[in-house]
């Protein structure tokens, strides 16, 4: 693997371009702190995460199929931070598919629903306010006589920008339920969620409700259920764990952004109950663990380990042999 023509990590594997693209969008997030009074030492943080990255090679040993893993990086773990916010999105989707199995085992006739809960827009000085309202109201919700059919859920939250620099927050939920929720006198129709999530909240007008029935499908020949159930839940497990804020709209305007840092500053944005309460482990979470969340423990390890430095004029992470040896404590 000494070949001169291969410079980059994506000459090496097209397959984690997402590293340069993520990488590159942190330099302008960590760019907008240190020039912001009071937010350097984030700034300092960001521009430091995931600097060197080393891989190895695996080997699937069912396919065959050898690939890089990533074996060490160091990570920033701030929040905005977009290189953190993916590896925080890949780590709780592989728990949660990780838990999967045996909670489809005890639960093997539970449907799925994909719920998003909308408040109106508000100024971004308020969205701290319009936070702690929204969850409480959730507080509320799950206390309703229609969410007894509910065996588990997993809610997170997402703020966007307004077309006119409000803070749009909204709940994504995904609700493991029993089949009485989907037929019969447990149903619950769009319009009582409506209702409900009104109700809840305390406002006069009504609030945009999505709610989505998950299909479901019988499992194919030779197919396991948690297998089928793995793949009907791909989507929406993708969209509830992916990033609390989009990374496009950290950059239209860095005053929202810096707003927004402050306002959301030591909130949750991940909660999950019932039967699901525990697949996330949201209290784990160390340098070690966003490292696997890119399927370290898959395959074997041939020991070697390939350097890869973050080139920000090339936007690239760049080869770099001097650093594929850790430096000793």
């Amino acid at each position: 693997m000494k070949n001169s023509e291969l410079q980059y990590l994506t000459d090496y594997s097209p397959a984690d371009k997402p590293w340069d693209e993520h990488r590159s969008i942190s330099d302008d997030v960590g760019g907008i702190y240190l020039r912001a009074a009071g937010f350097e030492r984030y700034g300092e943080r960001v521009e430091g995460c995931s600097g060197i990255l080393r891989f190895g090679w695996s080997t699937n040993e069912q396919t065959g199929e050898t690939r890089l893993r990533l074996r060490d990086a160091r990570f920033c773990r701030v929040r905005h931070c977009p290189i953190c916010q993916w590896r925080r999105s890949l780590m709780w989707q592989a728990r949660f598919y990780q838990s999967l199995p045996k909670i489809v085992a005890e639960h093997p006739d539970a449907r799925w629903l994909f719920l998003t809960l909308t408040v109106r827009n508000c100024p971004v000085t308020e969205l701290g306010d319009t936070l702690t309202v929204m969850n409480a109201a959730f507080q509320r919700l799950k206390d309703r006589k229609e969410f007894r059919g509910v065996l588990g859920w997993v809610r997170t939250t997402e703020v966007t920008c307004g077309r006119d620099g409000s803070a749009h927050p909204h709940f994504h939920t995904l609700l493991m339920v029993s089949p009485s929720m989907l037929s019969g006198d447990g149903y619950v129709k769009h319009a009582r969620w409506v209702e409900l999530w009104r109700d809840c909240l305390r406002v006069e007008y009504d609030p945009n409700v999505d709610i989505r029935v998950v299909k479901s499908k019988k499992p194919k020949d030779g197919e396991s259920l948690p297998c089928s159930v793995v793949e009907q839940l791909r989507g929406v497990v993708v969209e509830t764990l992916k990033y609390s804020t989009k990374p496009a709209d950290m950059l239209v305007d860095p005053e929202w952004f810096l707003e927004l840092t402050r306002q959301v500053h030591k909130r949750r944005f991940v909660a999950t109950g019932g039967v699901l309460k525990d697949v996330l482990q949201l209290e784990r979470e160390t340098n070690e663990d966003l490292i696997m969340a890119d399927g370290m423990a898959e395959g074997t390890d041939d020991g070697s380990r390939l350097a890869f430095s973050w080139r920000a004029k090339d936007k690239k992470y760049r080869r770099d042999r001097a650093m594929d040896k850790p430096e000793q404590k």
